[in-house]
Protein backbone atom coordinates (compact mmCIF):
# COMPACT_ATOMS: atom_id res chain seq x y z
CA UNK A 1 0.00 0.00 0.00
CA UNK A 2 1.42 3.53 -1.13
CA UNK A 3 1.89 5.42 2.22
CA UNK A 4 5.15 6.80 3.65
CA UNK A 5 4.25 6.47 7.22
CA UNK A 6 4.40 3.83 9.34
CA UNK A 7 1.55 3.30 11.26
CA UNK A 8 0.78 1.82 14.58
CA UNK A 9 -2.01 -0.35 15.33
CA UNK A 10 -4.11 -1.55 17.76
CA UNK A 11 -6.06 -4.86 17.55
CA UNK A 12 -9.14 -5.43 20.60
CA UNK A 13 -10.02 -8.42 21.35
CA UNK A 14 -6.81 -10.17 20.12
CA UNK A 15 -7.42 -13.78 21.59
CA UNK A 16 -10.92 -13.70 19.78
CA UNK A 17 -11.46 -15.55 16.73
CA UNK A 18 -11.78 -12.49 14.72
CA UNK A 19 -9.46 -10.91 17.02
CA UNK A 20 -6.84 -13.76 15.71
CA UNK A 21 -7.90 -13.34 12.41
CA UNK A 22 -7.38 -9.16 12.06
CA UNK A 23 -3.89 -9.93 12.87
CA UNK A 24 -3.40 -12.83 10.43
CA UNK A 25 -4.84 -10.51 7.27
CA UNK A 26 -3.09 -7.58 8.64
CA UNK A 27 0.23 -9.45 7.89
CA UNK A 28 -1.19 -11.24 5.05
CA UNK A 29 -1.87 -7.87 3.14
CA UNK A 30 1.42 -6.10 4.03
CA UNK A 31 -0.36 -3.12 6.27
CA UNK A 32 2.22 -0.66 6.84
CA UNK A 33 2.38 -1.33 10.25
CA UNK A 34 5.41 -0.24 12.47
CA UNK A 35 4.10 -1.45 15.59
CA UNK A 36 1.16 -3.67 16.25
CA UNK A 37 -0.46 -3.91 19.49
CA UNK A 38 -2.88 -6.50 20.93
CA UNK A 39 -5.33 -5.89 23.45
CA UNK A 40 -7.98 -7.82 24.81
CA UNK A 41 -9.47 -7.85 28.45
CA UNK A 42 -7.37 -8.64 32.15
CA UNK A 43 -7.74 -11.86 31.82
CA UNK A 44 -6.15 -12.54 28.75
CA UNK A 45 -3.12 -10.94 30.08
CA UNK A 46 0.39 -13.03 30.03
CA UNK A 47 -1.21 -14.65 26.61
CA UNK A 48 -0.09 -13.83 23.57
CA UNK A 49 -1.15 -14.18 19.94
CA UNK A 50 0.13 -14.85 16.29
CA UNK A 51 1.21 -11.76 14.29
CA UNK A 52 3.42 -12.14 10.96
CA UNK A 53 5.30 -15.20 11.63
CA UNK A 54 6.08 -14.07 15.95
CA UNK A 55 4.08 -13.67 19.08
CA UNK A 56 2.74 -10.44 20.63
CA UNK A 57 1.93 -10.29 24.11
CA UNK A 58 -1.08 -9.51 25.28
CA UNK A 59 -1.95 -6.46 26.99
CA UNK A 60 -4.94 -5.49 29.07
CA UNK A 61 -7.21 -2.83 27.45
CA UNK A 62 -7.13 0.39 29.87
CA UNK A 63 -8.04 3.97 29.02
CA UNK A 64 -3.83 4.95 28.03
CA UNK A 65 -3.92 1.64 25.46
CA UNK A 66 -4.57 3.46 22.49
CA UNK A 67 -1.50 7.01 23.08
CA UNK A 68 0.32 6.99 20.08
CA UNK A 69 -2.39 4.98 17.95
CA UNK A 70 -2.86 5.23 14.25
CA UNK A 71 -5.48 2.77 13.89
CA UNK A 72 -7.89 0.57 15.93
CA UNK A 73 -9.61 -2.29 15.23
CA UNK A 74 -11.94 -3.40 17.86
CA UNK A 75 -13.19 -7.14 17.44
CA UNK A 76 -14.58 -6.97 21.34
CA UNK A 77 -18.10 -6.90 22.70
CA UNK A 78 -20.42 -3.89 22.14
CA UNK A 79 -19.88 -3.27 25.82
CA UNK A 80 -16.66 -2.80 24.94
CA UNK A 81 -16.87 -0.74 22.22
CA UNK A 82 -19.27 1.90 23.38
CA UNK A 83 -16.58 2.03 26.05
CA UNK A 84 -13.08 2.36 24.39
CA UNK A 85 -13.54 3.69 20.69
CA UNK A 86 -14.34 7.14 22.63
CA UNK A 87 -11.48 6.94 24.32
CA UNK A 88 -9.41 5.80 21.30
CA UNK A 89 -11.04 8.61 18.81
CA UNK A 90 -9.97 10.96 21.69
CA UNK A 91 -6.40 9.74 21.90
CA UNK A 92 -6.21 10.23 17.98
CA UNK A 93 -6.93 7.02 16.40
CA UNK A 94 -9.41 6.08 13.80
CA UNK A 95 -11.47 3.46 15.02
CA UNK A 96 -13.20 0.12 12.80
CA UNK A 97 -15.29 -1.48 15.20
CA UNK A 98 -16.73 -4.96 14.27
CA UNK A 99 -19.43 -4.81 16.94
CA UNK A 100 -22.96 -3.71 16.63
CA UNK A 101 -22.30 -0.76 19.09
CA UNK A 102 -22.12 2.41 16.80
CA UNK A 103 -23.23 0.54 13.11
CA UNK A 104 -26.72 2.46 13.04
CA UNK A 105 -25.39 5.80 14.64
CA UNK A 106 -26.47 8.65 12.19
CA UNK A 107 -22.70 10.07 12.35
CA UNK A 108 -21.17 6.96 11.77
CA UNK A 109 -20.41 5.33 8.21
CA UNK A 110 -21.17 2.09 7.86
CA UNK A 111 -18.83 0.72 5.38
CA UNK A 112 -18.25 -2.26 2.65
CA UNK A 113 -15.67 -0.96 0.81
CA UNK A 114 -16.86 -2.75 -3.06
CA UNK A 115 -20.13 -0.46 -2.24
CA UNK A 116 -19.92 2.34 -0.49
CA UNK A 117 -15.88 3.24 0.25
CA UNK A 118 -16.57 6.83 0.29
CA UNK A 119 -18.37 6.96 3.05
CA UNK A 120 -15.24 6.86 5.32
CA UNK A 121 -14.35 10.34 4.17
CA UNK A 122 -17.82 11.12 6.34
CA UNK A 123 -16.26 9.89 9.84
CA UNK A 124 -15.98 11.67 13.20
CA UNK A 125 -13.23 9.22 14.32
CA UNK A 126 -15.31 5.88 14.49
CA UNK A 127 -16.19 3.57 11.36
CA UNK A 128 -18.53 0.62 11.56
CA UNK A 129 -17.97 -3.10 10.45
CA UNK A 130 -21.19 -4.53 9.12
CA UNK A 131 -22.94 -7.45 10.08
CA UNK A 132 -21.53 -10.89 8.40
CA UNK A 133 -24.48 -11.46 6.44
CA UNK A 134 -24.90 -7.73 5.08
CA UNK A 135 -21.40 -7.51 3.98
CA UNK A 136 -21.61 -10.21 1.34
CA UNK A 137 -25.03 -9.21 0.51
CA UNK A 138 -24.63 -5.89 -0.23
CA UNK A 139 -21.59 -7.07 -2.18
CA UNK A 140 -23.73 -9.02 -4.57
CA UNK A 141 -26.40 -6.85 -4.18
CA UNK A 142 -24.98 -3.20 -5.31
CA UNK A 143 -24.17 -4.08 -8.85
CA UNK A 144 -27.25 -5.23 -9.42
CA UNK A 145 -28.68 -2.29 -8.29
CA UNK A 146 -26.53 -0.11 -10.29
CA UNK A 147 -27.46 -2.02 -13.41
CA UNK A 148 -31.37 -2.15 -12.73
CA UNK A 149 -32.22 -0.90 -9.30
CA UNK A 150 -33.58 -3.15 -6.53
CA UNK A 151 -36.89 -2.94 -5.24
CA UNK A 152 -37.41 -6.07 -2.81
CA UNK A 153 -35.06 -8.63 -0.98
CA UNK A 154 -35.95 -11.70 0.27
CA UNK A 155 -32.78 -13.48 2.35
CA UNK A 156 -32.85 -16.83 4.23
CA UNK A 157 -29.24 -17.26 5.62
CA UNK A 158 -27.70 -20.57 6.93
CA UNK A 159 -25.10 -19.27 9.57
CA UNK A 160 -22.00 -21.00 10.05
CA UNK A 161 -20.89 -21.94 14.00
CA UNK A 162 -18.00 -19.63 14.04
CA UNK A 163 -20.23 -16.25 13.52
CA UNK A 164 -21.10 -17.08 17.31
CA UNK A 165 -17.72 -17.52 18.38
CA UNK A 166 -15.08 -19.67 19.08
CA UNK A 167 -16.95 -21.46 22.17
CA UNK A 168 -19.63 -22.98 19.36
CA UNK A 169 -17.73 -23.81 17.11
CA UNK A 170 -15.54 -25.99 19.83
CA UNK A 171 -19.19 -27.26 21.16
CA UNK A 172 -20.54 -28.48 17.19
CA UNK A 173 -16.91 -30.38 17.24
CA UNK A 174 -17.74 -31.94 20.52
CA UNK A 175 -21.03 -32.70 20.08
CA UNK A 176 -20.29 -34.37 16.63
CA UNK A 177 -17.45 -36.50 18.38
CA UNK A 178 -19.96 -37.57 20.64
CA UNK A 179 -23.23 -38.82 17.91
CA UNK A 180 -20.41 -40.26 16.19
CA UNK A 181 -19.13 -42.42 19.39
CA UNK A 182 -22.40 -43.29 20.48
CA UNK A 183 -22.83 -40.45 23.15
CA UNK A 184 -25.64 -37.95 24.60
CA UNK A 185 -24.46 -34.43 22.95
CA UNK A 186 -24.82 -32.00 25.00
CA UNK A 187 -25.71 -28.06 24.42
CA UNK A 188 -24.25 -25.74 26.84
CA UNK A 189 -23.23 -22.44 24.57
CA UNK A 190 -26.25 -22.38 21.90
CA UNK A 191 -30.32 -23.27 22.76
CA UNK A 192 -30.55 -26.56 20.93
CA UNK A 193 -27.76 -29.13 19.87
CA UNK A 194 -26.25 -27.51 16.68
CA UNK A 195 -24.80 -30.80 15.29
CA UNK A 196 -27.10 -32.94 12.88
CA UNK A 197 -29.93 -30.14 13.24
CA UNK A 198 -30.40 -26.42 11.95
CA UNK A 199 -31.41 -23.82 14.49
CA UNK A 200 -33.60 -21.08 13.24
CA UNK A 201 -32.55 -18.94 16.43
CA UNK A 202 -30.21 -18.22 18.94
CA UNK A 203 -30.02 -14.81 18.26
CA UNK A 204 -32.12 -12.12 20.91
CA UNK A 205 -35.71 -12.01 20.14
CA UNK A 206 -37.10 -8.85 18.43
CA UNK A 207 -40.90 -7.31 17.62
CA UNK A 208 -43.03 -8.79 15.19
CA UNK A 209 -41.75 -12.66 15.81
CA UNK A 210 -38.22 -11.56 14.04
CA UNK A 211 -34.91 -11.84 15.87
CA UNK A 212 -31.97 -9.27 16.64
CA UNK A 213 -29.63 -11.15 13.62
CA UNK A 214 -32.21 -10.87 11.55
CA UNK A 215 -33.04 -6.94 12.09
CA UNK A 216 -29.40 -6.23 11.74
CA UNK A 217 -29.56 -7.56 8.16
CA UNK A 218 -32.60 -5.15 7.12
CA UNK A 219 -31.72 -1.87 8.60
CA UNK A 220 -27.70 -2.51 7.67
CA UNK A 221 -28.34 -3.31 4.56
CA UNK A 222 -30.63 -0.25 4.04
CA UNK A 223 -27.94 2.08 5.58
CA UNK A 224 -25.17 0.50 3.69
CA UNK A 225 -26.92 0.84 -0.04
CA UNK A 226 -28.61 4.26 0.84
CA UNK A 227 -31.67 2.71 0.15
CA UNK A 228 -33.90 3.50 3.37
CA UNK A 229 -37.11 2.86 2.10
CA UNK A 230 -35.78 -0.61 0.46
CA UNK A 231 -38.29 -3.93 0.84
CA UNK A 232 -36.20 -6.39 2.33
CA UNK A 233 -36.94 -9.39 5.13
CA UNK A 234 -34.99 -11.37 6.10
CA UNK A 235 -34.58 -15.34 8.29
CA UNK A 236 -31.18 -16.16 10.05
CA UNK A 237 -30.97 -20.12 10.75
CA UNK A 238 -27.98 -21.54 12.24
CA UNK A 239 -26.13 -24.19 10.71
CA UNK A 240 -23.64 -27.04 11.83
CA UNK A 241 -20.72 -25.70 9.78
CA UNK A 242 -17.49 -24.52 11.54
CA UNK A 243 -17.03 -21.18 9.30
CA UNK A 244 -18.53 -19.89 6.23
CA UNK A 245 -22.54 -18.22 5.67
CA UNK A 246 -24.71 -19.33 3.32
CA UNK A 247 -27.76 -17.07 1.88
CA UNK A 248 -30.61 -17.91 0.07
CA UNK A 249 -31.02 -14.58 -2.13
CA UNK A 250 -34.44 -13.81 -3.79
CA UNK A 251 -34.46 -10.10 -6.03
CA UNK A 252 -37.11 -8.46 -7.39
CA UNK A 253 -35.35 -5.68 -9.64
CA UNK A 254 -36.60 -2.21 -10.95
CA UNK A 255 -36.05 -3.42 -14.64
CA UNK A 256 -35.52 -6.83 -15.95
CA UNK A 257 -32.40 -8.62 -15.76
CA UNK A 258 -31.93 -12.18 -16.90
CA UNK A 259 -29.99 -14.66 -15.24
CA UNK A 260 -27.38 -14.85 -17.92
CA UNK A 261 -26.94 -11.04 -17.47
CA UNK A 262 -26.44 -11.24 -13.85
CA UNK A 263 -23.62 -13.87 -14.17
CA UNK A 264 -21.95 -11.20 -16.34
CA UNK A 265 -22.79 -8.83 -14.76
CA UNK A 266 -21.32 -10.59 -11.32
CA UNK A 267 -18.60 -11.91 -12.53
CA UNK A 268 -16.82 -8.29 -13.49
CA UNK A 269 -17.74 -6.85 -10.22
CA UNK A 270 -14.93 -6.23 -7.60
CA UNK A 271 -14.83 -8.59 -4.55
CA UNK A 272 -16.97 -11.56 -6.56
CA UNK A 273 -16.28 -14.98 -8.14
CA UNK A 274 -19.12 -16.62 -9.70
CA UNK A 275 -18.77 -19.95 -9.66
CA UNK A 276 -22.26 -21.00 -11.14
CA UNK A 277 -22.54 -24.62 -13.42
CA UNK A 278 -25.29 -26.80 -11.93
CA UNK A 279 -24.90 -29.45 -14.13
CA UNK A 280 -20.98 -29.52 -13.63
CA UNK A 281 -22.07 -29.55 -9.63
CA UNK A 282 -19.92 -26.36 -9.84
CA UNK A 283 -21.71 -23.93 -6.98
CA UNK A 284 -19.92 -22.37 -3.99
CA UNK A 285 -20.28 -24.33 -0.47
CA UNK A 286 -18.62 -23.04 3.02
CA UNK A 287 -16.63 -26.08 2.82
CA UNK A 288 -14.71 -24.68 -0.87
CA UNK A 289 -15.15 -21.13 0.43
CA UNK A 290 -12.97 -21.20 4.06
CA UNK A 291 -10.09 -19.31 4.02
CA UNK A 292 -11.27 -16.98 0.88
CA UNK A 293 -11.64 -13.52 0.58
CA UNK A 294 -14.17 -13.15 -1.86
CA UNK A 295 -17.83 -13.69 -1.83
CA UNK A 296 -18.95 -16.31 -3.98
CA UNK A 297 -22.24 -16.70 -6.07
CA UNK A 298 -23.89 -19.57 -7.82
CA UNK A 299 -27.31 -20.87 -8.46
CA UNK A 300 -28.10 -17.85 -10.53
CA UNK A 301 -31.53 -17.94 -12.07
CA UNK A 302 -34.44 -16.16 -12.50
CA UNK A 303 -37.89 -16.37 -10.30
CA UNK A 304 -40.50 -17.46 -12.34
CA UNK A 305 -42.85 -16.09 -9.71
CA UNK A 306 -41.78 -12.26 -10.99
CA UNK A 307 -41.86 -10.75 -14.18
CA UNK A 308 -37.98 -9.26 -12.55
CA UNK A 309 -37.30 -11.62 -10.13
CA UNK A 310 -33.77 -13.26 -9.64
CA UNK A 311 -32.84 -16.30 -7.09
CA UNK A 312 -29.21 -16.21 -5.88
CA UNK A 313 -27.04 -18.38 -3.76
CA UNK A 314 -24.19 -16.50 -1.94
CA UNK A 315 -21.41 -17.78 -0.05
CA UNK A 316 -18.71 -16.06 1.81
CA UNK A 317 -15.79 -16.94 4.86
CA UNK A 318 -17.90 -14.77 7.54
CA UNK A 319 -14.55 -14.68 10.02
CA UNK A 320 -12.38 -13.23 6.86
CA UNK A 321 -14.91 -11.08 4.98
CA UNK A 322 -17.80 -11.19 6.95
CA UNK A 323 -15.73 -9.53 9.62
CA UNK A 324 -11.53 -9.11 9.54
CA UNK A 325 -10.78 -8.71 6.16
CA UNK A 326 -13.47 -6.12 5.50
CA UNK A 327 -12.45 -3.90 8.44
CA UNK A 328 -8.32 -4.20 7.66
CA UNK A 329 -10.04 -3.14 4.12
CA UNK A 330 -11.52 -0.17 5.53
CA UNK A 331 -8.42 0.47 7.16
CA UNK A 332 -6.57 -0.10 3.72
CA UNK A 333 -8.90 2.75 2.16
CA UNK A 334 -8.62 4.83 5.38
CA UNK A 335 -4.84 5.23 4.79
CA UNK A 336 -5.37 5.83 1.04
CA UNK A 337 -7.73 8.51 1.39
CA UNK A 338 -4.87 10.28 3.67
CA UNK A 339 -7.42 9.96 6.58
CA UNK A 340 -4.52 9.39 9.28
CA UNK A 341 -4.07 12.15 11.48
CA UNK A 342 0.00 12.33 10.75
Amino acid sequence: MPTSKRLNVAVVGATGIVGQELLKVLAQRGFPAERVVALASERSKGMTAAYNGSRLPIQAIHEDSFKGIDIALFAASTDVALMFAPIAVEAGAIVIDNSSAWRMKENVPLVVPEVNGDDIRDNEGIIANPNCCAIPLTVVLHPIHQQVGIERVLVSTYQSASGAGKALVDELEEQTKSIASGGEPQANVYPYQLAYNVVPGGWRPEADGYNEEEVKIVNETRKIMHLPDLRIAATCVRVPVPVGHGESVFVETHDPLSAEDARKLLESAPGIIVEDDPHAKLYPTPNNVAGKDEVYVGRIRKDPSTPRGLALWIVSDNVRKGAALNAVQIAEQVVERGLVKV
